[in-house]
């Protein structure tokens, strides 16, 4: 049997039978204007980035292949990131209170299956190529220094991007994961709550 629910008559008619459905219908609210924000956010540094890294490109005028190879490699890397990112606008665009809560819950699942990718496969991929673009780009100046101040420089760059990756990447990971499982939670005990008052 299936159980369609709406949540907009469910929230002025019923207040009785669900009591925490303001708070469900709040917090789905706040997670949305909060990752909707964050992308937006993301957006406008990365594409800031790319632009100094292009305007120091064009000031400097480096002449090594290999530090033009890996300006357009940590720019392509940005770019590849923030178009797979820019993917998950449709999902966090304004809430539609008018779906059931079993629609509801189908569009928060399909919002985590985008965020695992991106968490994963994407990050990966950026990681690994603005490693080796960062790399790339260090070596023409890198090769002019004495060598103990080469793998000074080359540790303590790689040092800042293995923090980033074993510690800052899993810490997020992990509370957004939290967030959007907790959502996921409530509107199944809702469904599940209305599925039995059904019955």
């Amino acid at each position: 049997m299936t159980i369609n629910i709406n949540l907009k008559e469910l929230w002025n008619e019923q207040s009785t039978v669900i009591p925490d459905q303001k708070e469900i219908l709040e917090k789905a609210d706040n997670f949305r204007k909060k990752n909707l924000r964050k992308l937006v956010l993301t957006n406008i540094l990365l594409l800031l980035t790319s632009a100094f890294i292009g305007f120091i490109w064009y000031y400097y005028q480096p002449e090594m292949i290999t530090t033009k190879l890996g300006i357009v490699i940590v720019i392509l890397a940005m770019i590849i990131f923030l178009c797979c990112y820019n993917l998950m606008i449709p999902e966090l665009k304004k809430s539609d209170y008018s779906l059931s809560s079993s629609e509801y819950l189908k569009k928060l699942l399909g919002l985590k299956e985008k965020q695992k990718f991106l968490q994963t496969t994407m990050l990966n991929i950026y990681f690994i190529m603005l490693s080796a673009g960062i790399a790339l780009y260090m070596y023409e100046y890198a090769s002019r220094m004495k060598m103990l101040w080469t793998i000074f420089t080359y540790g303590l760059t790689f040092l800042w991007i293995a923090i980033n990756w074993f510690y800052f990447r899993p810490k997020s990971i992990k509370k957004q994961d939290k967030a959007i499982n907790e959502l996921i939670d409530k509107f199944g005990n809702l469904s599940n709550q209305l599925y039995k008052e059904d019955q």
